[in-house]
């Protein structure tokens, strides 16, 4: 179209200066002359005929009476009769008639003139314009709507031809230069390119765009109209129309972050109004919402056909789904995707292909083979479980950029396995400010924590911190006191609303335990209670009940446990220890305390059997275990823990269901005889056993 402007602004002028044209306008103009003139001629004859003269004045016609072929003055005029004074004003009198009737139809004539010139400029525009438009009708014969506007276009120029035109002053050479800028001025003929398909198609036509709109705010997503500022006055046009995801995507697919979305005042109402109406109809929020009643554009709407994909959190698709209706009609199909795979050898060869990948894409350093399995060993470690791997995708890249950098430092050609180490170490070291605090407070003996020696009623658990997406192990004490009574087991921090409920859960669950395996056909008449020391916050998860059942034990049975072990794990009503989270960071949390305080080989930690293959621990800790500097035990039943932790046998019932004295089930068998026949004799004698 600006092609088009441009020749027209150059043929239509050459058009108006052809021999043809101009002979026919002269022509035009010759005729309606020579009518104007003949219809003078006319009158004048007659005039003369009856004695009247003519004359043409600057200001108009006069009409005068003649005598012997002189021209009458005023006075010669008033020298006459009377009766011919009168005829004479007679004669004049018709003849200005019809000298008015003369000048009051040339605007009929001259109309006429200008209608015959308008209807040649216009044949000549036609047949220049028709001849210029020809090629781009021909590129888009099969588009209907485009033919149709090249048609009104047509017209248009037709009519308004004139504006073509070079102006009065203006020369060739002023119309050469100034080109751009009177292209510039037929704005009306401009297009608004709302979406290329050619762009989105480029690579391949036969494929479908596939957008993705980082930033889904309403006028982003829907499309908008722009304004300029001229005069303190908001002005808009057509050109102004701005398109919006939806357009780019028509006929492909459209993926949104959900969470941006949703953040994104009216987006997420606009998209399903327009999925709703299978239509993108560009309106501003103030027109949607009634705020603004300036007048504005509204553009047609379009109709699409997009595939909406919305990625996001688990937790987003299900809060939309649960509190708005609309969301299942609009989004039918849930796609979930894991974030860890299965480790054996397949996928570990696809993850070494995705690292090379993304170290292709990033222009960074390619790796050799120990740092690749050292990678693929982290993302083990990131998925928790030695037989997954983690698909973090970002936490992959980091890793790979700061190795990049730690090679680059040191001149390497190839990222190496001691680059990584130091990436990895550099990670930890970077987020564990609250974990060295923390392990301070224990190694100045502010927080109370034992690595040696044996105690009764005192067991060392493991928790876990998280501090951003960063965690770590920290070692806690519980003590257990155990009496005759009657109140059971008092869980203190139940009591104080301090534990949570999964904790509370596990405290039940061992006080179930603990009656039905050394009381199971009396009363267990016990007052106990449990805590852990030196806590000040809210305690929950049940990964201490297998500590807690130990260190009840312990004080049932007035049974040293040793200090050297840290105990974690789950407990279920029948004794059997099971799998908790975080087993790595545990373990390693204990482990800083005990090599600050110097390893001695007794150390170690008790974990549930069904943990093993979670494990995926720190060279250190494993070069400690490898050593006998460290141990880690793991567990199917509180039997096998209790037995570690005491070094006593764990013995074997008889068919009476007793167990041998000097095992620990045996001692803690008979303290529970002990105390029922302590409260049997107190109620003998009449007195309240409670709190004894």
């Amino acid at each position: 179209m600006e092609s088009l402007v441009e020749d027209l602004l150059t043929a239509l002028p050459s058009s108006y200066q052809s021999e043809e044209y101009l002979n026919r306008l002269q022509k035009i103009e010759d005729e309606f002359q020579e009518r104007h003139e003949q219809a003078f001629k006319r009158l004048n004859m007659e005039a003369e005929e009856r004695g009247i003269a003519i004359k043409r004045t600057p200001t108009g016609y006069t009409l005068g009476p003649v005598i012997d072929d002189e021209l009458l003055d005023q006075k010669e005029f008033i020298a006459l009769p009377i009766t011919e004074q009168e005829r004479l004003k007679k004669l004049m009198t018709d003849i200005q008639i019809d000298l008015q009737r003369i000048v009051r139809d040339l605007p009929l004539v001259e109309r006429e003139q200008y209608q015959r010139t308008k209807a040649l400029n216009q044949e000549i525009t036609q047949h220049t314009v028709e001849k210029l438009i020809a090629w781009i009708e021909n590129s888009y014969v099969d588009q209907a709507e485009v033919i149709t506007y090249l048609g009104t276009v047509k017209k248009n120029v037709i009519e308004y031809s004139a504006d073509f035109l070079p102006t009065a002053n203006s020369t060739d050479t002023t119309e050469i230069t100034n080109m751009h800028s009177r292209v510039a001025e037929f704005h009306e003929y401009r297009i608004n390119v709302i979406v290329d398909g050619a762009l989105v198609n480029s690579s391949n036509s036969a494929r479908v765009p596939i957008v993705f709109e980082d930033n889904p705010t309403y006028k982003n997503i829907i499309g908008r109209i722009e304004y300029i500022s001229q005069m303190g006055t908001l002005l808009t046009d057509f050109t102004l129309i701005k398109s919006g995801a939806l357009h780019r995507a028509n006929g492909g697919y459209l993926i949104i972050d959900a969470h941006k979305l949703l953040n994104n005042a009216y987006a997420w109402e606009g998209l399903k109004r327009a999925l709703k109406a299978k239509k993108i109809h560009i309106e501003s929020l103030d027109d949607m919402l009634s705020l603004d009643n300036a007048q504005s554009l509204e553009p047609e709407a379009i109709p699409f056909k997009v595939k909406v994909i919305l990625i996001g959190d688990p937790e987003i698709y299900f809060l939309l789904r649960e509190y708005d209706r609309e969301f299942s009609r609009f989004f039918k199909v849930v796609v979930d995707f894991s974030q860890q795979t299965d480790r054996n050898a397949e996928n570990s060869q696809l993850y070494a292909r995705l690292i090379a990948a993304l170290q292709s894409r990033n222009c960074g350093l390619p790796l050799n083979r120990k740092s690749v399995g050292r990678i693929i060993e982290h993302a083990s470690r990131l998925a928790g479980d030695s037989e997954k791997l983690s698909l973090q995708i970002e936490s992959l890249e980091d890793l790979l950029h700061e190795s990049g950098y730690w090679a680059a430092k040191k001149n390497h050609q190839t990222i190496q396995l001691e680059d990584v180490e130091k990436t990895l170490k550099k990670q930890r070291y970077r987020q564990n400010k609250y974990a060295e605090q923390m392990q301070e407070q224990i190694i100045r003996g502010i927080k109370l924590i034992d690595c040696k020696g044996d105690k009764i009623g005192q067991v060392n658990a493991l928790s876990v911190f998280q501090v951003g997406d960063f965690a770590f192990g920290q070692a806690s004490r519980i003590t257990a006191t155990a009496r005759l009574g009657h109140s059971g087991i008092i869980d203190i921090e139940r009591e104080v609303k301090l534990g949570g409920e999964l904790h509370s859960k596990g405290v039940m669950i061992l006080s179930s335990y603990l009656a039905k395996r050394y009381a199971s056909n009396r009363p267990l008449p016990l007052a106990a209670s449990l805590v852990f020391e030196q806590s000040y916050g809210k305690i929950d998860g049940d990964s201490a009940s297998a500590a807690e059942l130990c260190v009840l034990l312990s004080a049932l049975g007035n049974i040293p446990v040793k200090q050297a072990f840290a105990v974690t794990g789950s407990i279920n009503q029948l004794g059997e220890m099971q799998a908790i989270g975080g087993v790595n960071e545990k373990i390693e949390g204990f482990f800083a305390i005990c090599q600050t305080r110097g390893l001695d080989g007794t150390q170690g930690v008790i974990i549930p059997a069904s943990n093993q293959s979670h494990l995926m621990l720190h060279s250190d800790i494993r070069a400690a275990v490898t050593e006998k500097k460290f141990s880690i035990y793991s567990a199917e039943h509180v039997d096998d823990m209790m037995a570690l932790l005491s070094g006593l046998s764990i013995g074997a019932a008889n068919t009476e269901g007793l167990y041998p004295e000097l095992s620990f089930n045996g001692i803690i068998q008979c303290r529970v005889e002990e105390l029922q026949q302590l409260q049997k004799r107190y109620a003998n004698q009449g007195k309240n056993v409670d709190d004894h």
